[in-house]
């Protein structure tokens, strides 16, 4: 029996600021695993591709105002470099 990724223990090399930054940016990175979990099967960022997160960031967010994608992007970046990867995402 496998254990539920840890996304917290996953980010926290990587994560600064606040507390509340903190919090916004585990939960915005759950609910990115949750997405992606959902649509293609794949549980943990290792497997992500840049589509699936450009995807999330274009299909499932295209509704919401600048700001939330704004800070979404932002997430998202901190786990590209969290992975080592040097994925290019915008708005």
């Amino acid at each position: 029996m496998s254990k539920p990724f840890d996304m917290e223990l996953f980010l926290a090399g990587v994560l600064t600021g606040s507390y509340a930054t903190r919090q916004r940016h585990l939960r915005q990175a759950k609910l990115i695993q949750s997405e992606i979990l959902e649509r293609w099967q794949l549980e943990t960022p290792w497997a992500w591709q840049r589509k699936h997160v450009a995807w999330l960031l274009v299909y499932r967010l295209g509704k919401r105002s600048e700001a939330t994608r704004y800070y979404y992007v932002l997430t998202a970046r901190l786990l590209a470099r969290r992975l080592g990867r040097s994925w290019v995402l915008s708005l």
